[in-house]
Protein backbone atom coordinates (compact mmCIF):
# COMPACT_ATOMS: atom_id res chain seq x y z
CA UNK A 1 0.00 0.00 0.00
CA UNK A 2 2.72 2.49 0.55
CA UNK A 3 4.01 1.88 -2.99
CA UNK A 4 1.35 2.57 -4.28
CA UNK A 5 1.15 6.21 -3.00
CA UNK A 6 4.88 7.06 -2.94
CA UNK A 7 4.66 7.70 -6.95
CA UNK A 8 1.74 10.41 -5.81
CA UNK A 9 3.84 11.77 -2.99
CA UNK A 10 6.75 12.51 -5.42
CA UNK A 11 4.57 13.96 -8.34
CA UNK A 12 3.21 16.22 -5.87
CA UNK A 13 6.53 17.30 -4.02
CA UNK A 14 7.84 17.27 -7.41
CA UNK A 15 5.06 20.48 -8.69
CA UNK A 16 5.08 22.21 -5.70
CA UNK A 17 9.02 22.23 -5.56
CA UNK A 18 8.99 23.91 -9.27
CA UNK A 19 5.90 25.98 -9.17
CA UNK A 20 7.24 27.84 -6.02
CA UNK A 21 10.82 27.84 -6.20
CA UNK A 22 11.30 29.59 -8.88
CA UNK A 23 12.10 32.69 -7.17
CA UNK A 24 14.56 34.11 -9.61
CA UNK A 25 11.56 35.34 -12.42
CA UNK A 26 10.45 38.49 -10.54
CA UNK A 27 9.93 40.57 -13.53
CA UNK A 28 6.34 41.24 -12.58
CA UNK A 29 7.51 42.55 -9.50
CA UNK A 30 9.80 44.87 -10.79
CA UNK A 31 7.56 46.05 -12.86
CA UNK A 32 5.25 47.21 -10.54
CA UNK A 33 7.76 48.53 -8.40
CA UNK A 34 9.33 50.70 -10.77
CA UNK A 35 5.84 52.73 -10.76
CA UNK A 36 5.33 52.35 -7.19
CA UNK A 37 5.60 56.11 -5.70
CA UNK A 38 7.58 56.06 -2.63
CA UNK A 39 6.54 58.34 0.19
CA UNK A 40 9.55 61.09 0.99
CA UNK A 41 11.43 61.51 4.07
CA UNK A 42 9.49 64.38 5.44
CA UNK A 43 6.22 62.01 4.93
CA UNK A 44 4.64 64.21 2.05
CA UNK A 45 2.82 61.97 -0.90
CA UNK A 46 3.62 63.53 -3.86
CA UNK A 47 1.36 62.15 -7.11
CA UNK A 48 2.35 63.96 -10.41
CA UNK A 49 -0.34 63.29 -13.01
CA UNK A 50 2.50 62.20 -15.93
CA UNK A 51 3.43 59.85 -13.72
CA UNK A 52 -0.52 57.62 -13.11
CA UNK A 53 -2.32 55.37 -14.63
CA UNK A 54 -5.29 57.90 -16.69
CA UNK A 55 -8.18 56.41 -17.77
CA UNK A 56 -10.81 58.99 -19.80
CA UNK A 57 -14.34 58.88 -20.97
CA UNK A 58 -14.45 61.20 -23.69
CA UNK A 59 -18.48 60.63 -23.41
CA UNK A 60 -18.62 61.85 -19.68
CA UNK A 61 -15.08 63.28 -18.97
CA UNK A 62 -15.95 64.11 -15.13
CA UNK A 63 -15.65 60.58 -14.77
CA UNK A 64 -11.90 60.94 -15.80
CA UNK A 65 -9.46 58.98 -13.86
CA UNK A 66 -6.22 58.84 -12.64
CA UNK A 67 -4.50 55.95 -10.45
CA UNK A 68 -1.18 55.81 -8.43
CA UNK A 69 0.29 52.79 -6.56
CA UNK A 70 2.17 54.39 -3.39
CA UNK A 71 4.36 52.70 -0.62
CA UNK A 72 3.03 54.72 2.47
CA UNK A 73 5.97 54.25 5.53
CA UNK A 74 4.44 56.44 7.60
CA UNK A 75 0.56 56.41 8.85
CA UNK A 76 -1.37 59.21 10.17
CA UNK A 77 -3.44 61.98 8.85
CA UNK A 78 -2.79 63.91 5.89
CA UNK A 79 -4.25 67.31 4.44
CA UNK A 80 -5.14 66.57 0.47
CA UNK A 81 -3.81 69.41 -1.93
CA UNK A 82 -4.41 69.87 -5.92
CA UNK A 83 -2.39 71.53 -7.95
CA UNK A 84 -3.73 73.00 -11.60
CA UNK A 85 -2.54 74.72 -14.37
CA UNK A 86 -4.72 78.16 -14.69
CA UNK A 87 -4.94 80.77 -16.56
CA UNK A 88 -8.10 82.21 -14.76
CA UNK A 89 -6.42 82.75 -11.09
CA UNK A 90 -9.94 84.02 -9.76
CA UNK A 91 -11.67 80.52 -10.80
CA UNK A 92 -10.65 77.03 -11.78
CA UNK A 93 -13.47 76.66 -13.87
CA UNK A 94 -14.28 72.72 -12.50
CA UNK A 95 -18.06 71.87 -13.30
CA UNK A 96 -18.12 68.66 -11.14
CA UNK A 97 -16.34 67.72 -7.85
CA UNK A 98 -13.02 66.03 -7.70
CA UNK A 99 -12.92 62.81 -5.82
CA UNK A 100 -9.92 61.75 -4.18
CA UNK A 101 -9.73 57.76 -2.90
CA UNK A 102 -7.76 55.70 -0.69
CA UNK A 103 -8.90 52.49 -0.05
CA UNK A 104 -12.44 52.47 1.39
CA UNK A 105 -11.81 56.54 2.25
CA UNK A 106 -12.95 59.23 -0.10
CA UNK A 107 -12.70 62.92 0.25
CA UNK A 108 -14.72 65.01 -2.42
CA UNK A 109 -15.31 68.73 -3.42
CA UNK A 110 -15.41 71.43 -5.81
CA UNK A 111 -11.52 72.93 -5.91
CA UNK A 112 -11.16 76.44 -5.68
CA UNK A 113 -8.18 78.89 -6.08
CA UNK A 114 -6.48 78.54 -2.18
CA UNK A 115 -3.27 79.56 -3.39
CA UNK A 116 -1.51 80.70 -6.36
CA UNK A 117 2.14 79.89 -7.27
CA UNK A 118 3.41 82.72 -9.69
CA UNK A 119 6.95 81.59 -11.26
CA UNK A 120 6.20 77.79 -10.54
CA UNK A 121 8.14 75.46 -12.37
CA UNK A 122 5.41 73.14 -13.52
CA UNK A 123 3.63 75.19 -15.67
CA UNK A 124 4.97 77.87 -18.33
CA UNK A 125 3.33 81.13 -19.16
CA UNK A 126 0.40 82.06 -19.81
CA UNK A 127 -0.46 79.75 -16.81
CA UNK A 128 -0.10 79.89 -13.08
CA UNK A 129 -0.10 76.82 -11.04
CA UNK A 130 -3.04 77.15 -8.28
CA UNK A 131 -3.38 74.55 -5.10
CA UNK A 132 -6.76 73.82 -3.62
CA UNK A 133 -7.17 71.95 -0.17
CA UNK A 134 -8.86 69.07 -0.21
CA UNK A 135 -9.54 67.86 3.07
CA UNK A 136 -7.64 65.87 5.14
CA UNK A 137 -8.37 62.29 5.53
CA UNK A 138 -6.70 59.15 7.51
CA UNK A 139 -4.37 56.24 6.85
CA UNK A 140 -4.22 53.77 9.31
CA UNK A 141 -1.58 51.11 8.61
CA UNK A 142 1.46 51.13 6.59
CA UNK A 143 1.99 49.57 3.16
CA UNK A 144 1.11 49.88 -0.83
CA UNK A 145 -2.37 51.33 -1.70
CA UNK A 146 -3.68 52.62 -4.74
CA UNK A 147 -4.75 56.32 -4.97
CA UNK A 148 -7.60 57.34 -7.06
CA UNK A 149 -8.67 60.87 -8.29
CA UNK A 150 -11.56 61.35 -10.82
CA UNK A 151 -11.82 64.44 -11.81
CA UNK A 152 -12.98 66.40 -15.45
CA UNK A 153 -9.48 67.98 -15.12
CA UNK A 154 -7.49 64.53 -15.81
CA UNK A 155 -7.10 65.82 -19.82
CA UNK A 156 -5.78 63.05 -22.15
CA UNK A 157 -2.20 62.97 -23.42
CA UNK A 158 -3.14 63.24 -26.71
CA UNK A 159 -4.74 66.73 -26.40
CA UNK A 160 -1.60 69.58 -26.17
CA UNK A 161 -2.03 73.20 -25.04
CA UNK A 162 -2.76 74.39 -28.58
CA UNK A 163 -6.22 71.89 -28.61
CA UNK A 164 -7.76 73.27 -25.50
CA UNK A 165 -10.63 75.15 -25.39
CA UNK A 166 -11.31 78.15 -23.60
CA UNK A 167 -13.51 75.81 -21.48
CA UNK A 168 -10.72 74.22 -20.59
CA UNK A 169 -8.58 76.89 -18.98
CA UNK A 170 -7.44 74.85 -16.33
CA UNK A 171 -5.93 71.28 -16.03
CA UNK A 172 -4.79 68.85 -13.11
CA UNK A 173 -1.15 68.59 -12.27
CA UNK A 174 -0.75 66.45 -9.03
CA UNK A 175 -2.02 65.46 -6.16
CA UNK A 176 -0.13 66.08 -2.48
CA UNK A 177 -0.54 64.45 0.76
CA UNK A 178 0.92 66.22 3.74
CA UNK A 179 1.24 65.09 7.17
CA UNK A 180 -0.49 67.32 9.68
CA UNK A 181 1.87 67.86 12.68
CA UNK A 182 0.47 68.58 16.03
Amino acid sequence: MRIKFLPLILITGAISLYSCGDSKNTTGKNRASAKTIMQQDDGTISLKLEKADCYSDKGNPSLNTAEWNVKVSRSGRYNVWLSSATKDTTSLNYHSNVSVSVLDTRISGLPVCDKIIRNSGDVSYPYFRADSFMGSLYIQDTGEYNIQVVSEKILPKSISEKTLSEEAISKLLSVSFTPVTR
